[in-house]
């Protein structure tokens, strides 16, 4: 778990993609929202999903795909935030 942890923590956008998405989102409205390039939010969902922190809710979808974190996604957030050891 701590492997995670580190990860997420080290990478800033990681770390608000991961914590934004514990709504459900796109990753155009996350780029909106998080004022940063929507390249960059899905290049991280993508490390993210790798990684067992976020799942996709509409992968046959071509466009307009919706993301969510995952538990252990969570746990890693509260873990970074200092809510959960």
């Amino acid at each position: 778990m701590y492997d995670l942890v580190s990860f997420v923590g080290r990478g800033s956008v990681r770390k608000k993609v991961l914590k934004a998405l514990f709504k459900l989102n796109s990753p155009t409205e996350l780029a909106k929202q998080l004022n940063i390039e929507r390249s960059t939010v899905s290049r991280a969902i993508l490390i993210l999903m790798e990684k067992g922190l976020v799942e996709c809710l509409t992968p046959g979808e071509r466009m307009g795909r919706y993301y969510r974190t995952t538990e252990v996604g969570k746990k890693v957030v509260n873990i970074i935030e200092g809510k959960e050891e």
